[in-house]
């Protein structure tokens, strides 16, 4: 699916009312598909999201996936930041090439890591984001509107989760072109010396820097809440951050599936 010139306008509008959300610490709302099947995405795109997010990080999607995810999404009215598995110039390409709306990058610790993330994911003279034709240029037939306001438009989030991050979190975020935050707690809590002790007194106050920072610096600050209740979003909006990820498509599958096998069980035993 193309996206022809009358939607790459369209889609500059949406991503420009996504960086002023994030900047202006508004609260957004996403979720992550980890499933290479559209059909999850076309769900996903009749939720009042700001965003789907593709997980390459944890997940086995390919780039032909990607592409055919970030079009679905787009087709629903939603905009779609893949999160890269590594820092790779040549993946940065593929996936903004594909389409994508912007960027979420995993494991960030260090200014000069976010220097070369901006350097391949910008145009100049922001950037050294090479000139490719592709689905995100309409093949050719879009490129200039695309070009244009690419470098003002598009979404760039950092995720911190390590404790190298949280010490350099002033730093990271003082990069102009870095829209937004994301703690990752579980990478965070295994840096630290407590895997999986999330709401560790140390791994809490840790999280809280971040928070702090992105308040600082007018940036986003986002988290990810595998079990969303009201309750529980309003009180992550209520802590300090300022978007949330709802779920993914794997988590909504697991905790579907204990409840079950606590039905089975239950009749079974019964």
């Amino acid at each position: 699916m193309g996206i022809n010139g009358q939607e790459i306008m369209s889609l500059y509008k949406r991503r420009l009312s996504l960086k002023d959300k994030l900047r202006n610490r508004k609260n957004v709302y996403a979720t992550w598909t980890s499933i290479g099947d559209c059909q999850v995405t076309e769900i996903f795109s009749n939720i009042d999201m700001d965003f789907v997010g593709i997980d390459i990080e944890h997940g086995t999607i390919s780039y032909q996936q990607c592409q055919r995810i970030i079009a679905a999404a787009q087709a629903g009215g939603r905009l779609c930041l893949p999160r890269i598995d590594s820092h790779s110039m040549p993946m940065i390409k593929r996936l903004l090439d594909s389409g994508a709306d912007g960027l979420i990058i995993p494991m960030v610790q260090t200014p000069e890591e976010v220097e070369k993330i901006i350097e391949w994911s910008k145009y100049p003279p922001k950037g050294n984001r090479s000139f490719g034709i592709n689905r995100g240029q309409d093949y050719g037939f879009g490129f200039d509107d695309y070009v244009g306001q690419w470098n003002e438009s598009s979404s760039l989030i950092i995720q911190i989760e390590s404790i190298q991050g949280v010490k350099n979190i002033d730093r990271l975020l003082s990069f102009e072109d870095v829209d937004a935050v994301m703690v990752g707690p579980y990478d965070l809590s295994g840096s630290m010396g407590l895997p999986g002790q999330i709401d560790h007194p140390e791994v809490v106050a840790a999280a809280e820097e971040v928070i702090k920072s992105a308040q600082k610096h007018k940036r986003g600050c986002g988290t990810q809440d595998n079990d969303p209740k009201l309750e529980s979003v309003k009180k992550s909006f209520d802590d300090g951050y300022t978007f949330c990820v709802l779920s993914s498509d794997i988590f909504l599958m697991w905790r579907w599936g204990q409840q079950m096998n606590h039905i089975i069980s239950k009749i079974k035993g019964s």
